[in-house]
């Protein structure tokens, strides 16, 4: 519920919330990591298949 490195996955429902590309670009950011959405430190990319990080991307949604 607070933000340690990055942003707390209920700040990340929130800015998305509405958003129906959501998903698809949570899963793109999880799969290829991304910089500069959340701050300064990067996410590096997650060794997840993509089936994997759309899940991991809507449960985050879902919050």
């Amino acid at each position: 519920d607070k933000k340690l490195v990055g942003p707390a996955y209920k700040d990340i429902a929130a800015k998305y919330k509405g958003d129906k590309a959501a998903a698809a670009q949570l899963s793109q950011s999880i799969l290829k990591g991304s910089s500069g959405k959340w701050g300064p430190i990067p996410m590096p990319p997650n060794q997840v298949s993509e089936a994997e990080a759309n899940t991991l991307a809507k449960w985050v949604l879902s919050l």
